[in-house]
């Protein structure tokens, strides 16, 4: 039942319409395809990723918050306990949408490793076809220089990992405080262990999340203008 599924109602529609973009929309070049699958994918996720956004810009209010109650009832621990319990309430956040847009975001990642791991070539492929999609014949992996199906390159997994570095640097930045041990490790770490597993994947894969970061970048860019913090429509109208 599960494989059923798993083959019926997730890898076979993933591998048509990725097909289908390959042979409609990119004069047949897969690594373009694999670009717009990633963005229709973000479109479709959109609303998730506003609502993950928009606690972000909670988030930073809620900080600057608790910071003011702590400094206003340092005195009166009881009433400070009740008014950060007060505000916590009144802004809540749904973390579940984030883990929305990384769950189906990892679920095609790993739907997109079964597509390289089958083979895409060949005319097996004809059983995974949909009538109404064409058979594209030998299928062209080659992204500007790039084999997709390749491992072991260090180029597109490198800029991902330097890309995320500079991610956490900027957010640490942000935060004015003290770093930890464990923040020190992460900064170093995560980056470092991203890049071996894009490293050992095949090159697909860190074509996939390049094009999500970037995706990410232009959405927080845009939802910085939406979703202004309390502090900035006070500036702004100030």
């Amino acid at each position: 039942m599960i494989e059923l599924i798993w083959h019926d109602y997730l890898y076979q529609p993933l591998f048509n319409f990725l097909i289908w973009l390959y042979n409609n929309w990119t004069d047949q070049n897969l690594g373009w395809a694999i670009v717009y699958l990633t963005v229709i994918l973000r479109i479709v996720l959109l609303p998730f990723t506003l609502i993950t956004e928009r606690n972000k810009v909670k988030n930073m209010e809620l900080v600057g918050d608790i910071a003011s109650l702590e400094k206003q009832f340092r005195d009166d621990p009881i009433l400070k306990k009740e008014e950060i319990r007060k505000v916590l309430k009144k802004r809540q956040v749904q973390p579940w949408a984030k883990a929305v847009v990384l769950g189906i975001q990892g679920l095609v990642l790993v739907l997109l490793y079964q597509v390289f791991l089958r083979g895409i070539t060949g005319e097996k492929i004809l059983n995974i076809l949909y009538p109404s999609v064409d058979f594209p014949g030998a299928i062209n992996t080659i992204f500007y220089g790039f084999e997709l199906e390749a491992r072991h390159d260090i180029i597109l997994p490198g800029i991902v990992a330097v890309w995320l570095l500079l991610e956490i640097y900027l957010n640490y930045r942000k935060r004015r405080g003290t770093l930890t041990k464990a923040d020190l490790a992460y900064f170093l770490l995560f980056p470092t262990a991203i890049f071996a597993v894009l490293w050992w994947l095949p090159l697909v894969k860190a074509l996939f999340i390049l094009t999500s970061l970037v995706f990410s970048v232009i959405i927080a860019t845009f939802s910085k203008v939406i979703f202004k913090t309390t502090k900035e429509v006070k500036k702004s109208v100030d």
